[in-house]
């Protein structure tokens, strides 16, 4: 077992796919596939489940996760270290984005990375922005975006854009310059988890009001929401940007709701018990500067700071 070996298990892990690790990593999909195969041989355990949607881990490969996500951030911290004095960005960098922005973001990321950042390696990890959070606290990842996060001590927060939240249908019905949020009360919502910052924000402005939801179909993933919604199901309430990424825009009608308090903010979080090196500052600035490049992240919906 090797450092490179560890790394791209790690990759192919928190990516749950060769395709996009390979993307990440920048390697052919075979090579990454067989350094993968002789740690699994070298340790004579089988680490990844293969399946049609990607890979899982099996309970060996958990346990090897742990150690090696543990193991690659004490070599970055090190490489860091050493390369402090020199103001130098190398080393590696974990990032976790929300799904709605994380198709968005990880070519621009990528390609970012090795025109700005050669010397680095960067690892992109997908998660709703309550996990993310968790995954700063604990180390797992170094620098996350997050909507509406809730304040802790150990998060250092900064607001990059906003915006309104939109009940989304399918195509086809008479667009209005605003829903008034009482007309959710009339309709079959397909909502995600009640741990996802879209669903807390509707059910307080819910209890506010006095609007009884109906939950029709509880799915976490925003693409199989899109999907359902496409389907006649039901309707949703995302953000206009959520379903500009979905690739399945002109089949669905996003109206913003009435109420403004209804705003996703999306914001750049890091660890206040960690010291910022040069890789971080640099990555943070350059994950700044491509959320504000994005459609929604223009002058009318940004925030300062």
């Amino acid at each position: 077992m090797n450092l490179k070996q560890l790394e791209y298990f790690v990759h192919v892990a928190e990516l749950g796919s060769f395709s996009k690790a390979s993307l990440v990593l920048d390697i052919a999909q075979p090579a990454l596939s067989r350094q993968v195969r002789a740690l699994e041989t070298d340790l004579r355990e089988t680490l990844l489940l293969r399946n049609g949607r990607g890979v899982t881990l099996t309970e060996a490969g958990q346990r090897l996760f742990e150690h090696g996500t543990a193991i690659l951030q004490s070599v970055a911290q090190a490489r860091d270290d050493m390369a402090r004095s020199r103001d130098l960005p190398t080393g590696r960098i974990a990032i976790g984005v929300p799904p709605t922005v994380g198709r968005q973001l990880t070519r621009p990321l990528v390609e970012g990375f090795k025109r700005r950042l050669p010397g680095a390696r960067l690892a992109i990890v997908e998660g709703l922005s309550a996990h993310i959070a968790e995954w700063i606290l604990t180390g797992r990842v170094d620098i996350g975006l997050l909507y509406n996060p809730e304040p802790q001590p150990g998060l250092e927060v900064v607001p990059l854009w906003h915006e309104r939240l939109c009940l989304v249908g399918p195509a086809g019905a008479a667009a209005r310059a605003a829903v008034p949020f009482a007309a959710l009360a009339r309709m079959p919502l397909v909502m995600p988890e009640r741990s996802h910052v879209f669903r807390r924000l509707v059910e307080a402005q819910a209890a506010l009001q006095g609007v009884r939801l109906e939950v029709a179909w509880e799915v976490s993933s925003v693409a199989s929401i899109i999907d359902l919604v496409c389907a006649g199901h039901g309707h949703a309430v995302l953000t206009a940007s959520a379903v500009a990424a979905c690739g399945r825009a002109d089949e669905l009608l996003a109206q913003p709701l009435d109420e403004t308090a209804l705003a996703a903010v999306l914001c750049l979080a890091t660890s206040t018990h960690k010291r910022p090196g040069p890789l971080m500052r640099h990555a943070s600035k350059l994950l700044t500067d491509l959320v504000r490049s994005l459609p929604q992240g223009n002058a009318a919906n940004s925030l300062p700071g």
